[in-house]
């Protein structure tokens, strides 16, 4: 048999490829010892100790990892519980993780309380969803009309509000129904009912505060305006970027506006204040503005020597970012300017939230719905070779559709993995329908291939199987694309899994194993 020939064809070497890729993207492990931090909470042992809330974008894999407490190793979250629970008050815990170590310092009142949500550390890049991880999933739906652009504003104050928490495992995303209303949808992982209506109703308090003495609150009733506009925000442009130390710098600025009442506190405040020279050549008062969100420090803000004791409305914020290229330190500190944009507003949200839907899901409940869903498609697949195989009798047939399923999953997998989509039991539902659909086309091929070994014109008959396949993968686009709004957007992982995972069979694997089949009859 020529395999040389079979395996330089461009469609067999695509699908190689793109496989190839997606195993980088998941970077399956074997075994993963350890425990991952989930999020940290602020002014928690963890947090004063250095720890930092782990970005809700990272991979799962790239998250750090505690491997020992006081140099008793932690293999998984029983050993991580078992070590805290005999800490003492006011005691030094040695805390170390793939990245570095950490001397933390215990808490007298409750020591075995550090701070941290942690979980087993994954095997792969692939993010869990609620319905396997745990959780809790909350959809909120605005009293009234709300414009795109108030909606936007809202699900950025909710994410600044829930992170601030620590809460890094957090999805906020807007949704909507076929009747067009709008929601808002949150996921949180390892988080319980309880602490998400607790969560919710401490929001929207924000303060500015000089000497510690508050200057302005957040929303409507210190803050008129925050601008977003070119025209009053964006890269300074006195200053622009600059060199900085082994990258570059950016400085930003946004105007805001002030009611008179809180002008006159910030001229009253600021006035007995001294003036210190700045390390850029330019002056400051000896205080900084701090920002609290929810009594947690946010942000500081150096204040210009100009605005000692005057009363303006109108005052600027700036700030900087900075990257190890340029274009990264703008795109870095547009980032930074859009946060401290969103801390201003967050004080009033454009639209009361009414909790229409409440779903919490434990970890054990979510863990047997994946072993249970595992099984059941492991028996599909089982039933489906069988079935195969009584119809066909020839392993040149069977041997490569399984291998092209497999390859089709792997790469649902792997776009998952590398876009951060979550692993629940909607995207899990997807997989199945798109193993189903797959070998309805496979089975196609299969017989078209079969037909033309006997009248011995392979092409057309090939050609016509991957016009049926064609056909039959516009239909199911077509039947999926309501269900990305359906239901407030919750079968959006569903519908997105299934179009993604046809998309890739048609274009990729099924060609792919009409090459090899052919090729095999042949031979």
């Amino acid at each position: 048999m020529n395999w040389k020939k079979l395996f330089l064809n461009w469609r067999v070497i695509m699908l190689i490829l793109f496989v190839l890729f997606a195993l980088v993207a998941i970077r399956p492990q074997i075994s993963n010892e350890g425990v991952t931090i989930r999020s940290v909470s602020p002014n928690s042992s963890a947090a004063l100790g250095g720890i930092e809330n782990p970005s809700p974008n990272s991979q799962p894999l790239s998250k750090e990892k505690i491997i020992s407490i006081n140099r008793q190793p932690v293999d998984n979250i029983e050993d991580y519980y078992s070590v805290i629970s005999s800490l003492l008050g006011n005691d030094t815990v040695r805390v170390e993780t793939d990245e570095t170590a950490y001397t933390l310092i215990t808490s007298s009142v409750n020591p075995s309380e550090l701070g941290l949500q942690v979980y087993n550390a994954p095997t792969s890049n692939l993010r869990q969803g609620l319905d396997v991880a745990g959780g809790t999933r909350v959809l909120l739906e605005p009293e009234e009309a709300i414009s795109q652009e108030d909606l936007d504003t809202t699900i950025n104050s909710l994410k600044e509000r829930l992170n601030v928490y620590g809460l890094s495992d957090v999805v906020v995303r807007s949704a909507s129904d076929l009747a067009g209303k709008d929601f808002i949808l949150i996921e949180m992982a390892g988080v319980t009912e309880e602490e998400v209506k607790d969560l919710l109703s401490k929001q929207g308090k924000f303060e500015a505060k000089i000497a510690n003495q508050t200057v302005f609150e957040g929303g409507e009733k210190d803050i008129t305006h925050v601008c977003r506009s070119a025209d009053c925000s964006g890269i300074d442009p006195n200053q622009g970027c600059y060199r900085s130390g082994e990258g570059y710098g950016c400085n930003f600025f946004f105007g805001v506006t002030l009611r008179p009442a809180a002008a006159e506190r910030h001229g009253e405040i600021t006035a007995p204040l001294s003036v210190v020279p700045g390390e850029n050549g330019q002056n400051y008062l000896s205080e900084d503005l701090v920002l609290f969100l929810d009594d947690v420090e946010v942000d500081t803000l150096r204040i210009g020597a100009s605005l000692q004791g005057r009363a303006e409305t109108r005052i600027q914020i700036s700030g900087s970012g900075n990257g190890r290229t340029e274009q990264e330190a703008v795109d870095n500190t547009l980032v930074e300017m859009r946060r401290l944009q969103t801390i201003m507003i967050t004080g009033s949200l454009p639209v009361k939230l009414e909790v229409v839907k409440l779903d919490t899901i434990s970890p054990t409940l979510g863990k047997e719905f994946l072993d249970n869903l595992l099984l059941v498609g492991l028996f599909a697949i089982l039933a489906v070779v069988a079935v195969v195989a009584i119809r066909y009798r020839n392993i040149k047939v069977v041997i490569p559709m399984i291998l092209t399923i497999v390859s089709e999953v792997l790469l649902i997998l792997g776009f998952g993995a590398l876009v951060g989509w979550n692993l629940d039991l909607a995207a899990l539902a997807g997989i199945l329908i798109v193993v189903g659909t797959g070998v309805d086309h496979l089975i196609v091929i299969a017989d078209e291939t079969l037909s033309g070994e006997s009248t011995g014109d392979w092409k057309k008959r090939i050609k016509r199987a991957m016009f049926i396949v064609i056909g039959a993968y516009f239909t199911t686009v077509a039947g999926m694309l309501p269900l990305l709004w359906a239901g407030a957007g919750l079968l959006k992982g569903f519908a997105l899994t299934t179009i993604a995972g046809i998309s890739f069979g048609v274009l990729l694997a099924r060609p792919a194993y009409a090459v090899i089949i052919e090729h095999l009859m042949k031979e």
